[in-house]
């Protein structure tokens, strides 16, 4: 039977909004079981927060540490309010510091970047000492002064 206003088969309009397919109908599937919620929101919980805490401890060494922290920030904000909170703040907060270092001049530009390299390679040379017993710049001073 069809409804004369929309075009729509009758059972079409009264069998309600669409289902998505995919992933987001997987979860939408998950969600609809109160068993399935709850699951969900823990598994998520662990899963980000672990990635979230690894990021964290990545923060400190040159890499993507905080890539991980956004990445995990972003899945926590499927399932939490306050995630997604965090989440806005620190895009925010990102975002206006690029902006402001983007309005500076060449000279702090070139100073921001020489600071934070210089931190990166102390923190290199700090966790290479003390896990490996690696003292570069004692190993630089050996290799300079060899005859």
């Amino acid at each position: 039977m069809w409804v004369a206003v929309t075009g729509e088969r009758q059972d079409e309009a009264l069998a309600g909004p669409p289902r998505h397919g995919g992933v987001k109908g997987w979860l939408d599937g998950v969600r609809a079981t109160r068993t399935g919620r709850l699951t969900l929101k823990i598994v998520i919980g662990v899963v980000g927060a672990a990635l979230v805490i690894g990021g964290l401890l990545l923060v400190p060494l040159p890499g993507p540490g905080w890539l991980i922290v956004f990445a995990g920030l972003a899945l926590l904000a499927t399932e939490f309010a306050w995630a997604h909170r965090v989440l806005e703040f620190g895009k925010k907060t990102l975002s206006s510091w690029t902006g402001w270092l983007l309005r500076q001049n060449w000279a702090v530009r070139i100073l921001v970047s020489a600071v934070t390299l210089a931190f990166a390679a102390v923190l290199v040379w700090f966790m290479l000492k003390l896990s490996l017993g690696i003292d570069l710049v004692e190993f630089g001073r050996n290799f300079l002064t060899r005859p």
